[in-house]
């Protein structure tokens, strides 16, 4: 039996345009995810920060992706996870000058697919972003006549340039139509335009129908829009978890790009102590740029055990807030600023009795930062 027993139990809903409405979207199969039979855990990768596509018209860029794809291949062979979360930041296309930048979204979740492993991908600040032209390419030397070619090429720069960008509606609608394992999905349209709002459901090994965690996915925004999770957002995961978890019954994790104001709240000052726990703590939260009510939902339900996040590279802490704990993820890409040895936070769940652990796996295969999440 392969890494993957996880069973696609529905088909993946393709859905057009921008999704379907809330009451829509809310009528839809429930996704889910299966803890793989003679198995008491469930394993995920979060893969932060990757950053492909960037400087792609200079030897650096085209290297960095060569190397994020080395520490992803690195953790999946030596953590064999089960389900791989993209946390944002998979492309910086704000450097992608080709029409479709989700050729370089592609090449990013390649070691993924290639294993055969399920995974979910949710947007950053950088996936969207608007073209910045370097102002290099207005000296003398002009515009490199390499800045247009495909990832993976060795041509000569024919391929037809844009700088309009891909939208991320195009881009997930790409993702979910071109892979089978992929298990993210549009959001509800009424939430445009942020897209990558869904959940996923964990179940038992035994029971497809019996919730181990269920897994909530939110677009924290910026790019083409404010770094926002949006009181219509907050509304939606409210509504839908008394839907789906009315007793507070069921594990819940949640899972966005950018921090919200309380990771400043809990943020080490200098070194990490405990409570927290972690490695790194190399710089300032870059946070949301306001706080439109999430927070307050999930302080407020004794299910939710944490908040998982990227965005700051030079952060991989967890620390407690209030009856939960906010998580960074590690900087997985050698795409974007910062150079801090890359690494994965790797995350596990067990069924019986309920547990969530948490540690960081390296490129260079340590392992450290282990901490218990559901205490």
């Amino acid at each position: 039996m392969s890494l993957t027993s996880l069973y696609l139990l529905y088909p993946l809903i393709l859905t057009i345009g921008f999704g379907s409405s809330s009451e829509e979207h809310d009528a839809l199969p429930l996704n889910y995810l299966q803890v793989r039979p003679g198995s008491s855990s469930f394993k995920i990768a979060l893969f932060a920060d990757l950053h492909f596509g960037e400087s792609a018209w200079i030897d650096w860029g085209p290297l960095q992706d060569v190397n994020s794809t080395k520490v992803m291949s690195v953790v999946l062979d030596q953590e064999t996870p089960d389900f791989v979360v993209y946390l944002g930041d998979v492309i910086t296309a704000n450097n992608i000058a080709i029409g479709n930048a989700s050729l370089y979204w592609e090449e990013a979740i390649s070691p993924t697919r290639a294993r055969g492993i399920p995974w979910a991908s949710v947007f950053g600040n950088h996936d969207d972003a608007p073209f910045e032209w370097p102002l290099e390419w207005f000296s003398a030397t002009g515009i490199p006549h390499t800045h247009c070619t495909l990832p993976n090429s060795s041509g000569s720069g024919e391929q037809e340039c844009s700088f309009r960008g891909t939208r991320r509606i195009e881009l997930m609608k790409n993702e979910i139509k071109q892979n089978n394992l992929s298990y993210s999905r549009n959001g509800p349209k009424d939430l445009w335009p942020s897209i990558s709002n869904f959940v996923l459901q964990v179940s038992s090994s035994q029971d497809p129908d019996s919730a181990v965690a269920l897994l909530y996915f939110l677009d924290s925004g910026g790019g083409s829009y404010p770094e926002v999770i949006s009181s219509s957002q907050a509304e939606w995961f409210n509504r839908k978890s008394q839907e789906l978890n009315p007793s507070s019954r069921v594990p819940e994790m949640i899972f966005w790009h950018i921090p919200s104001k309380a990771y400043k709240k809990v943020a080490p000052k200098l070194g990490i102590h405990k409570p927290c726990v972690g490695s790194i703590n190399r710089e300032g939260v870059a946070t949301q740029e306001a706080e439109m009510g999430i927070m307050k939902l999930l302080v407020k339900r004794p299910s939710v055990k944490a908040v998982f996040v990227g965005h700051n590279h030079g952060l991989d802490w967890c620390c407690p807030y209030e009856k939960l704990w906010l998580c960074f993820a590690r900087h997985t890409g050698y795409g974007g600023y910062g150079n801090w040895a890359r690494g994965t936070r790797i995350l596990e769940i067990t069924q019986q009795p309920f547990s969530l652990k948490s540690w960081i796996r390296m490129e260079d295969g340590q392992l450290h930062s282990e901490v218990v999440l559901s205490s």
